[in-house]
C-alpha cells in the first residue's frame, strides 16, 4: 500500500471502477476488490473529533455550520448559510444532468456523554426553556457530517466522472423535528434547485460497522411530541381533601394512556405512546397546582396517528373530570415529523449499485423502525427520497450477546473505523449512480 491517504486511494479506486470493499465483503460480479488503508484519513479524523467535542443544540449550530461552510468553500462549492436559521446549502454545478441532494444533520442532544473517550464532549448550553444542559453527539450526527465532508471532497476531485448539480444540505434541528421544515419554509427548493433525488444516511447500532442497511417503502415512523398540563388546586399535603391533586391525576392518566395502544390500536399496526417527562411540585408537603408531562407518540398509519392523539386528549380530559379538577388539561401537539418513505425503485437501484461496487455482503435489508426522522419532509415536498443506514458497531460486540448502547444513550459512540471510510464510499457510489440516471421532470 502506498503512503497516499485513504481518501486519495478511494478517489482513485472509484475513478477506475474499483471501489473499496467493506470489511468481510465479497466483491460482486466483475468488481475487483480494493482494500483501503486501515488508518483514517487524518484530516477527517481530526474533523470528527472537533465536531464531537463541540456539539450544539438544534437551531444553535452556529460554530458547526460555519466550520462546514468554510471547508466546502475551500473545495469550490457555492455556499449559502443561515438557511432555516442555522442550516447551509452548498452547490457544486457540474454541467447538465440531475440535481442530487445529500443531507447531513448538524445538531446534537441535551445529554451528558459518558463514553470515556479521550475526546468526549464536556460542552454545555442553554436550551429553549432557558435551562443549562449538557450537550453531546449521542446520535452520530458528527459521524454523518464528517463523512459528508469527505464525500464532498471526493465528488469535487472527480468532476470528470459525473455531470449535474450536487446539492449538499446541512440541516439544523433534526432532533427537534423542525429543521427540515424550517429549511423548506426558507426556500430550500425555491431559492435553490429543486433536487431530482434526496439522499440521507444514518448510523445504525444493530448492524456491523460499514454494512449499509435499507428498507424500501415506509421506513421510519411518524412522531408527534405532546405536552399535557394537568391543572389541580394546590394545598397542604396534610389536608388533601381541601385540594385537587394533579399528581394523582397525572398518575392515573399515565396508566390510562397505556390502554390506548394495548386495547384501542390494531396489534398489527405499530404504535407507541411513551411518557418521557413528568414535572410537578416543589416539596413533600405541598400539593401543587399543576403537573406537566411530555410524551412521544409514534405510528406508521395516518389514521392510527390521528386516533392516538385524539385518545390521549380523551384520557387526560376524563381523568381530570373524574377527579373534579377545576379545568380540563391543556394538550398541545408540537415537534411533529411524518413517516419516512423510501422510493422503492430508487432504493432497489441503489442497493444493486452498492452490491455491485462494494460487494454483495455490503448491504442488508432492515425492518421498519419506530425512530422518527424529519428527512421525511423532503419526500413530502415532491422529491424522490431515500434514507439508508450504516452499521457502526464492531461485529464482535454484536456477536457477544451483550446489551449494547443504543442511539441517544450517553454511552453511544460509533466504531469510527471502518464505519467512516465505508460511509464515504457508499455515498460516493450512490451519488455516481444517481447522477447517471436521466433527469426526472
Amino acid at each position: 500500500m502506498s503512503k497516499r491517504s485513504w481518501m486519495a486511494s478511494l478517489a482513485l479506486g472509484l475513478a477506475t471502477g474499483h471501489a473499496p470493499a467493506l470489511a468481510a465483503a465479497t466483491p460482486g460480479p466483475g468488481v475487483q476488490p480494493y482494500v483501503a488503508p486501515s488508518a483514517l484519513e487524518p484530516a477527517l479524523e481530526a474533523l470528527y473529533k472537533d465536531l464531537h467535542q463541540h456539539p450544539e443544540l438544534g437551531f444553535q449550530e452556529v460554530r458547526t455550520s460555519a466550520l462546514l461552510a468554510q471547508k466546502l468553500r475551500a473545495l469550490g462549492y457555492e455556499v449559502t448559510t443561515g438557511v432555516g436559521k442555522t442550516g447551509l446549502v452548498a452547490l457544486l454545478r457540474n454541467g447538465a444532468g440531475p440535481t442530487v441532494m445529500l443531507r447531513t444533520e448538524l445538531d446534537a442532544l441535551p445529554i451528558e456523554e459518558k463514553t470515556g473517550l479521550p475526546f468526549a464532549s464536556t460542552a454545555t448550553a442553554t436550551d429553549a426553556n432557558g435551562a443549562s444542559v449538557h450537550v453531546a453527539h449521542a446520535c452520530g450526527h458528527d459521524l454523518h457530517m464528517t463523512a459528508w465532508i469527505g464525500t464532498a471532497q471526493l465528488m469535487a476531485q472527480r468532476r470528470n466522472r459525473w455531470h449535474g448539480t450536487l446539492m449538499m444540505v446541512g440541516q439544523p434541528a433534526e432532533e427537534l423535528g423542525d429543521g427540515a421544515a424550517a429549511m423548506l419554509a426558507d426556500g430550500l427548493f425555491t431559492r435553490f434547485p429543486k433536487p431530482d433525488f434526496a439522499l440521507g444516511m444514518h448510523d445504525e447500532p444493530t448492524l456491523p460497522s460499514g454494512v449499509v442497511g435499507y428498507h424500501a417503502g415506509y421506513f421510519r415512523a411518524a412522531v408527534d411530541s405532546v405536552e399535557i398540563v394537568i391543572h389541580g388546586r394546590g394545598g397542604h399535603g396534610a389536608y388533601p381533601h381541601l385540594a385537587v391533586d394533579p399528581i394523582v391525576i397525572a398518575a392515573r392518566t399515565i396508566l390510562g394512556l397505556q390502554t390506548v395502544v394495548s386495547r384501542e390500536t390494531d396489534t398489527l399496526s405499530p404504535a407507541i405512546v411513551t411518557v418521557g417527562s413528568i414535572h410537578g411540585g416543589t416539596a413533600p408537603n405541598i400539593i401543587p397546582d399543576d403537573v406537566r408531562m411530555l410524551l412521544t407518540v409514534r405510528s406508521f398509519d395516518q389514521k392510527v396517528r390521528e386516533h392516538l392523539l385524539a385518545s390521549i386528549k380523551r384520557q387526560a380530559d376524563a381523568e381530570a373530570a373524574a377527579a373534579n379538577a377545576p379545568q380540563l388539561p391543556d394538550v398541545k401537539v408540537y415537534d411533529s415529523a411524518d413517516m419516512v418513505f423510501n422510493d422503492p425503485p430508487t432504493t432497489a437501484r441503489l442497493v444493486a449499485t452498492l452490491q455491485h461496487a462494494l460487494g454483495p455482503d455490503s448491504v442488508r435489508e432492515m425492518p421498519p423502525q419506530m425512530g422518527a426522522e424529519d428527512f421525511s419532509q423532503y419526500g413530502r415536498a415532491g422529491v424522490t427520497a431515500v434514507l439508508l443506514h450504516i452499521g457502526a458497531v464492531d461485529p464482535k460486540d454484536l456477536a457477544s450477546g451483550r446489551k449494547l448502547p443504543y442511539l441517544h444513550s450517553p454511552l453511544w459512540a460509533p466504531q469510527l473505523e471502518p464505519t467512516l471510510r465505508s460511509l464515504v464510499a457508499a455515498e460516493v457510489v450512490m451519488l455516481d449512480e444517481l447522477f447517471s440516471a436521466p433527469k426526472k421532470r
